[in-house]
């Protein structure tokens, strides 16, 4: 298959993302770079932390994805009493066959909106993690595959503290993107109070789209052309974190540890998708640059002379794309 061929498939198999963003657009006011978070994590069959305070609609646009599919969903309200069983099941035992049999959890599903996650202890944060990488579940003797698509789409409150977990580095990692839900704009705020003062109620999405074009498309987001400068430019980006020094000598001590290769894997991958939901069938390093701050926020661990001075991993992430030579 030649580019050509290839660029007219990706511009005709793409179209089913504006019909998704239309529906959601019944539901959600503004909010156009979380809808395309959300999207592009489809594509990537990635997990997206959410984060923001209360009332921005974070648990409402999972809801409304997960309505312009044709797929399985489920909403897991974490709280510090949930145990790994709430969440994947257990073992049942019956007497008429005198055995145990699998009771499985809630988690079995293709969309999991895994709410205030951070609010889940330690033990249900491990039992989570096995389930998002590995995209299985072990119940007793027994490991269960986990349906396909499989996304995590978690929010949590950065502001109310009381009553939460932090949740472990090696958690965050396998999250693709950690999207900053930010206040809508005035105009905005006064369309959302205009809809809820005509009808009283928030509207629901209806399923536009079969999860079977979802698989489809992810196959065709694998096969979107990278040129190897802008390969180039995705490793120095990941390996400044690591050392930017070599390109800001100021960003040194703020720096504890910087991102992972799993950074530069998404930040490929994340491209690609980026790439993929304009209808083109390569990458260009702007792509690269409008997702990176949501694939380091979460990978970039902040020294104490950074947290002393308020410094945030956002900062270090601007300072980081101001610096580093664009292809």
């Amino acid at each position: 298959m030649t580019h050509e061929e290839f660029a007219d498939i990706v511009s005709t198999k793409y179209r089913w993302i504006a019909t998704i963003k239309t529906e959601m657009a019944k539901v959600l006011v503004g909010q156009e770079a979380l809808v395309d978070r959300l999207i592009i994590g489809l594509l990537c069959n990635g997990h997206i932390l959410l984060e923001g305070v209360p009332g921005l609609a974070k648990t409402l646009a999972i809801k409304a994805l997960s309505g312009c599919i044709k797929a399985d969903f489920s909403r897991l309200q974490f709280t510090p009493d949930l145990l790994p069983a709430d969440l994947l099941g257990t073992m049942i035992y019956n007497p008429q066959e005198a055995e145990f049999t699998a009771k499985l959890g809630p988690i079995f599903s293709n969309l999991i909106l895994a709410d205030e996650i951070n609010r889940a202890p330690a033990k249900v944060q491990s039992a989570l993690l096995e389930a998002m990488q590995e995209k299985q579940v072990t119940i007793g003797d027994t490991t269960y595959p986990l349906p396909d698509p499989f996304l995590v789409l978690a929010t949590q409150n950065p502001i109310d503290q009381e009553g939460t977990y932090q949740l472990p580095e090696a958690q965050l990692d396998r999250f693709l993107f950690k999207v900053i839900v930010d206040y809508p704009s005035k105009s905005e705020e006064l369309t959302i109070l205009d809809r809820m003062a005509t009808s009283g109620s928030i509207a629901e999405t209806q399923p536009v789209v079969d999860s079977s074009i979802v698989g489809e498309c992810r196959k065709l987001v694998n096969k979107v052309y990278i040129d190897p400068s802008v390969r180039e430019y995705i490793v120095e980006l990941v390996h400044t974190t690591r050392r930017p020094g070599k390109v800001d000598t100021s960003l040194a001590p703020l720096i504890r540890a910087g991102a992972s290769p799993r950074a530069t894997i998404n930040l490929a991958l994340g491209a690609k998708a980026r790439a993929f939901t304009e209808g083109r069938a390569f990458v260009s390093p702007q792509d690269v640059k409008d997702i990176a701050m949501d694939v380091l926020r979460h990978r970039i661990l902040l020294s104490y002379e950074a947290e002393a001075e308020n410094i945030t991993s956002d900062e270090i992430v601007a300072r980081i794309l101001q610096r580093v030579i664009v292809p």
